[in-house]
């Protein structure tokens, strides 16, 4: 595409005491919990529900003897953010959204998404926040498929005490088909647009960045 980034290029792998130094201020605070049930599990609960599950449910925290029988049993968790107990404290929140103003945060659909996982480490919500922070992002450019995830990274970015950044969320190219362009769908890569002899002037070109 011919663009450059800045240098040294940071890569998350270097960066695992950042992200759990946050994990550790939002347990602190009492913003996030261990979580034993698997995905499998959690629908279940949830097609159960004699009235259905509540919007965004996820889960509960544990007893505590409970919780710490299963810690002491080596069992795999999910640290979960409690998302009533981080909303009580953060507030009434909003973004700005390049061409929409304010848009007001509602992190509700979300639920008590996981932020980490003890076997892998911290998840995307949570290292995204971090990162922008570390490096002093102003202006976040991504896809419409996250401008939902941009409610939940508020309440995170309050939490901890970091800046807020403006966002715009593009449209997505899409396949043919209508489908989002995904690397599990093998869809066409820019790579695989450059073997094919497609310059990067030829493609900024198609897509009207001249």
């Amino acid at each position: 595409m011919g663009l450059d980034w800045e240098r040294p290029v940071l890569r998350q792998s270097e960066h695992t005491a950042d992200y759990l130094a946050a994990l550790e201020r939002l347990e602190a605070g009492g913003f996030v919990y261990r979580s034993f049930k698997t995905r499998r599990e959690i629908l279940d609960e949830m097609m159960s529900a004699p009235h259905g599950a509540p919007e965004g449910y996820r889960g509960a925290p544990l007893a505590p003897d409970d919780e710490a029988a299963r810690v002491a049993a080596g069992e795999p968790f999910a640290w979960r953010l409690d998302l009533g107990a981080a909303e009580r404290a953060a507030g009434p929140l909003s973004f700005e959204e390049a061409g929409l103003g304010r848009i007001a945060v509602d992190a509700g659909p979300a639920g008590d998404v996981v932020l980490a996982r003890k076997d892998v480490g911290v998840a995307y919500h949570l290292a995204v926040v971090v990162d922008d922070a570390r490096q002093a992002i102003t202006e976040v450019v991504r896809g419409q498929d996250l401008f939902e995830a941009t409610h939940v990274q508020r309440v995170l970015q309050t939490l901890l005490g970091l800046p807020e950044p403006r966002y715009r969320h593009h449209r997505l190219l899409l396949a043919p088909d209508g489908r989002r362009l995904a690397k599990r769908d093998h869809a066409e890569t820019l790579a695989s647009l450059r073997s094919r002899g497609v310059t990067a002037a030829a493609l900024r070109a198609e897509l009207g960045f001249g």
